[in-house]
């Protein structure tokens, strides 16, 4: 018998198919933070986008994911040069790929959903 995908992991899916192009403008405007001109609304901009991605990620229990994105965030509004501020955020860019890949697994993974362990239902002895 198939395994089917719960309604959670269907969201969950919905979601992370809308985040490649999310992730590709994050790179972008991490590469133009290094530049030696940074226009300030580009900074608000990927807050923005960062939180999005932490809210969104968080109502459909995806933590990590949201945990990365909310890491991202507090440092692009925080103090600190420039050139900190793009050293962070590369190195949380390649966790944040990796949280999504491991994301879209587990999305992608059938839910056991009993009926395969003959001892379930079971009482213990």
């Amino acid at each position: 018998m198939a395994s089917k995908l719960s309604s959670r992991q269907q969201a969950q899916l919905a979601y992370l198919q809308l985040l490649p192009q999310k992730l590709q403008r994050i790179y972008s405007v991490v590469e133009q933070m290094a530049g030696p001109r940074v226009d300030e609304s580009l900074l608000r901009a990927l807050g923005r986008l960062l939180d999005d991605i932490k809210g969104n990620a968080a109502s459909l229990s995806l933590g990590s994911l949201a945990d990365t994105a909310g890491r991202m965030s507090m440092l692009v509004r925080g103090g600190g040069g420039m050139s900190l501020k793009v050293r962070g955020l590369r190195e949380l860019q390649g966790s944040l790929k990796i949280n999504y890949d491991a994301a879209l697994r587990s999305a992608n993974t059938p839910d056991q959903l009993g009926g395969d362990d003959p001892s379930e239902g079971k009482p213990p002895v």
